[in-house]
């Protein structure tokens, strides 16, 4: 069975957006060794899932010049990936190796995770998160906490409805002050 992971940015304060939806504070402060990191987890495989929201985001900026330029291993890795976007507005996706999911998430996602092939992450997409782990269907929670405090926004699980008891399993600090958390479930 596939191994289904999110990994998402949070503020000091809990929040994984700002309340217009901004997020560039998560790429704020140059750290080579996170920025290390953050290559050699894209390098290590597997498909993305995105809602539209993160998917528009990200098909704006990973197929462009620019993206190749300022961080190649990642738009290289980003651009290759087999990628599944859940809308229930989206008839097809433009950028390559990008299926549009519109059935179910709950079922859709559970049929995913038991076709071959390797593990996906859920990047940002908050809504798909919460629904997801509500579900049981996240292994692995993936969190990087920012040394910034926005005041306001989405925190990462909004509208989760039932308490979800996770464990630590690893952590790491980077020299910008950002802090690597690693949770799965509990329960498993």
């Amino acid at each position: 069975m596939r191994k289904l992971v999110a990994f998402n940015n949070v503020t000091l304060d809990g929040y994984f957006s700002a309340t217009n939806g901004d997020i560039s504070w998560a790429n704020s402060g140059e750290d080579g060794e996170f920025n290390a990191f953050v290559a050699d987890n894209a390098k290590s495989g597997g498909a993305l899932l995105l809602g539209r929201v993160t998917y528009d985001l990200m098909a704006s900026y990973w197929p462009t010049p620019l993206a190749m330029k300022t961080d190649p291993v990642v738009a290289e890795r980003m651009n290759a990936m087999q990628k599944f976007v859940c809308s229930r507005t989206m008839e097809s996706a433009a950028w390559n190796n990008t299926t549009v999911v519109n059935g179910a998430l709950p079922i859709e996602v559970r049929r995913l995770k038991q076709e071959p092939g390797p593990g996906m992450a859920i990047l940002g997409s908050g809504s798909i998160v919460t629904q997801l782990a509500q579900a049981g269907l996240i292994d692995e929670f993936q969190v990087v906490v920012n040394p910034v405090v926005l005041g306001s926004g989405r925190t990462m699980f909004d509208g989760i409805s039932s308490r979800l008891s996770l464990k630590l399993m690893k952590s790491r600090t980077f020299p910008s002050g950002r802090v690597y958390l690693c949770y799965e479930p509990a329960n498993r």
